[in-house]
């Protein structure tokens, strides 16, 4: 699976991105971003507040009980306001 990262959770986490092999027991996005929270405390601390955390799996957004499987594309962001 390829986790992609942007603006301040990339600076938090310490990574652009990162290929990661799915854990069996992870089956949706609330699993995952539970996972990653347990890797660091640069994790912890991004995905302590996920009311301000967006997720897109393969470019589409979603929400936390979007199955995910390996091979997906995860994108983990802020929300994002434009003009």
């Amino acid at each position: 699976m390829k986790l992609l990262y942007f603006a301040w959770l990339r600076a938090r986490i310490g990574c652009a991105e990162e290929e990661i092999d799915l854990p069996p027991e992870v089956k949706d996005v609330a699993g995952l971003l539970d996972r990653l929270r347990s890797r660091g405390s640069g994790y912890a601390e991004a995905l302590r507040d996920l009311s301000v955390v967006r997720v897109a799996v393969n470019q589409n957004y979603v929400g936390l009980g979007h199955p995910v499987r390996e091979g997906d594309e995860v994108a983990i962001f802020p929300p994002v306001t434009g003009g």
